[in-house]
């Protein structure tokens, strides 16, 4: 670069924080600016009373993307934090029936067998498809989509016949399993996107695919401390990490974003601005009135949203014999499906997930107490529903259920700390609607469909985080961040090598 670029980072999620350690490491001047008193966004932690607890994700997908942005930031991830491969990869309890995938193959195919006699030839057949689906998907997933010539594109040709068009996750499980227990088992990571598996699209195969491929990691301390790490990288490299600086507006030359201002009335201008504010909420309040033409309140607002989560955090004086993760899949789980996403009410009988990490990590709660989180999927704001009315009688219903169907008989009896998020909580932090895993994944709000990381309707301005492409969950946050950090690192010339495919 001819000379040093200045650049603004707003919010410190996972996906501001990638970026940010980048374009540090690649020698543009960056500067942070995070509204909470400490960096993560949705992967930062709760902590209280001796207990810690991450705000949002616990399964660490495709470390691979981690370890290869940490490698681009001139570091070995390995130096920041600790990671452990579970096996079991987690629990998967219907009322008749578990299983506990496993990426060691013979002992997948032996609870096959002993739990879906007759499954095995159809497991095989789903790992080699679904490898073939992700070798032509993940460079598609790479790329910009800057323009619809970057969108026309040979991977995109050949990943087409793969994409399985027209058919939904559950239609596509189908194609390797005929019960309709272990359709669900390889599908409900379509909770990742927010989204029911009848209407999620086929081509997400790939996700239950890569978890049986790479496995599933858990971070010592919590998947927050990865925001952590990231951040350490950033300050190395000279970012100016800004805490408890909201930002209340981007400043703007005609279209052209130059900086921003923050609530304190503070100006600080830029070259580029990399926004890491969920989407909708960023659009709608952080664009001075006017500006925008494709993304106006109205067009905002009409886009499909994922749904919400129920979150309690309970801090307890007792270790349980239950799995790191457990998933419990409501006895009617289509029906529970279809009250989040289609009737949007609350159902009576419910499907929930525990992450029990304080068998694996001692760091998480005192000596023999555990912090436990409960994520229990749930219509957002758009849905007529008081949360103020109903969260007492909900949180009830979870432990009822807790208490019950994972075997915590006396869990009343041991809570030390309780928190209780509501989609009402998530929207007071200035997430749309409550929607906790951001815009839905449709075929209209994908690739290049989906807002794009050099955003279409202002200058100088880059879009990372669960909002734009490729979509939320943490591998493909990390991998906007990357795509937007290498789209500033070329137009400005910047000297720079990448793991990702498509530079």
């Amino acid at each position: 670069m001819s000379s040093v670029k200045k650049i603004n980072v707003v919010g410190a999620g996972p996906g501001g924080l990638t970026a940010a350690m980048l374009l540090a490491k690649r020698g543009f001047k960056v500067t942070l600016f995070e509204k909470e008193k400490s960096v993560g966004g949705r992967n930062a932690a709760i902590v209280k009373n001796g207990y810690k607890f991450d705000v949002g994700p616990t399964f660490l997908m495709m470390k691979f993307i981690l370890d290869e942005v940490f490698e681009e930031a001139g570091r070995n991830v390995d130096d920041y934090m600790e990671f452990t491969k579970l096996e079991p990869m987690y629990r998967l309890q219907f009322d008749d029936v578990r299983l506990e995938p496993t990426t060691v193959k013979e002992a997948m195919i032996q609870q096959l067998d002993t739990n879906f006699p007759g499954s095995r030839e159809g497991y095989e057949k789903f790992l080699k498809t679904e490898s073939e689906r992700f070798k032509k998907m993940y460079p598609c997933l790479q790329k910009d989509y800057s323009s619809f010539k970057r969108f026309l594109s040979l991977d995109l040709l050949k990943a087409l016949p793969k994409l399985s068009l027209g058919k939904s996750l559950i239609g596509v499980l189908g194609n390797y399993f005929k019960s309709d227990k272990l359709k669900l088992s390889f599908t409900f990571q379509s909770k990742y996107l927010g989204m029911s598996a009848w209407d999620c699209p086929g081509a997400f195969a790939i996700l239950p695919y890569v978890e049986h491929a790479y496995g599933v990691y858990h971070v010592t301390g919590g998947l927050s401390e990865i925001s952590q790490g990231m951040a350490k990288v950033c300050e190395e490299h000279g970012v100016d990490i800004r805490l408890n600086s909201p930002v209340k507006q981007l400043t703007l030359d005609g279209i052209n974003v130059t900086g921003v201002e923050l609530e304190d009335g503070e100006k600080v201008f830029a070259d580029e601005t990399v926004l890491n504010a969920d989407f909708g909420y960023a659009m709608k309040n952080l664009v001075p009135p006017g500006v925008l033409k494709k993304y106006t309140p109205e067009k905002v607002d009409s886009k499909e949203y994922s749904c919400s989560t129920f979150m309690l955090y309970l801090g307890v004086d007792k270790v349980y014999d239950l799995p790191h993760h457990t998933i419990f899949f409501a006895g009617d789980y289509k029906k529970n499906i279809d009250d989040v996403f289609k009737n949007k009410v609350l159902s009576e009988d419910v499907s929930f997930y525990v992450r029990n990490a304080s068998i694996n990590d001692p760091t998480l709660a005192p000596e023999g107490h555990s912090a436990l989180y409960v994520l229990v999927p749930v219509p957002n704001c758009t849905a007529d529903i008081d949360w103020l009315e109903n969260t007492e009688v909900f949180k009830e219903k979870i432990i009822s259920a807790m208490e019950k169907r994972a075997e915590m008989a006396d869990i009343r009896d041991h809570i030390q700390e309780e928190i209780v998020y509501t989609p009402k909580t998530w929207m007071d932090t200035n997430i749309q609607f409550g929607a906790t895993f951001n815009l839905a994944h449709s075929l209209n709000q994908m690739m290049h469909l989906r807002p794009r990381n050099k955003f279409e309707d202002l200058g100088n301005c880059y879009l990372v985080g669960g909002g734009t492409h490729p979509g939320s969950g943490l591998p493909t946050i990390y991998e906007s961040g990357r795509i937007a950090a290498n789209m500033i690192s070329k137009r400005h010339g910047a000297v720079f090598m990448s793991n990702n495919t498509q530079t």
